[in-house]
C-alpha cells in the first residue's frame, strides 16, 4: 500500500455511501469486471464492515489494494485490477 492518495492517478469512482455489506463490494467488483488490467477505481463507502471486506477481496482476487482512509465513518479504498 501506498504511504498517501494524493499521487494515485484513479480510472473510475464509485460512490457506495449509505449501501451497507455486501453491496459495496458487489458493486466494485461489478465496475472492476468492466475495466481493464491495471486500471485503478476509488471507493467511497460508510459501511464500516467494508474494511474486512475490501482487504480480503483484494487478497483472494489479487487485486492491488492500493491505499485505504478511515475518517469520520467515511472510508476510501484505492484498487488497482490486475
Amino acid at each position: 500500500m501506498t504511504n498517501g492518495s494524493a499521487s494515485i492517478v484513479v480510472d473510475a469512482e464509485l460512490d457506495a455511501r449509505g449501501l451497507d455489506c455486501p453491496m459495496p463490494l458487489l458493486k466494485t467488483k461489478l465496475e472492476l469486471s468492466r475495466m481493464v488490467s491495471g486500471s485503478v477505481i476509488k471507493v467511497l463507502a460508510t459501511d464500516p464492515g467494508s474494511q474486512r471486506d475490501f482487504r480480503s477481496f483484494a487478497q483472494l482476487a489479487g487485486h492491488e489494494l492500493l491505499h485505504e482512509e478511515a475518517e469520520q465513518g467515511l472510508y476510501r479504498y484505492w484498487l488497482r485490477k490486475v
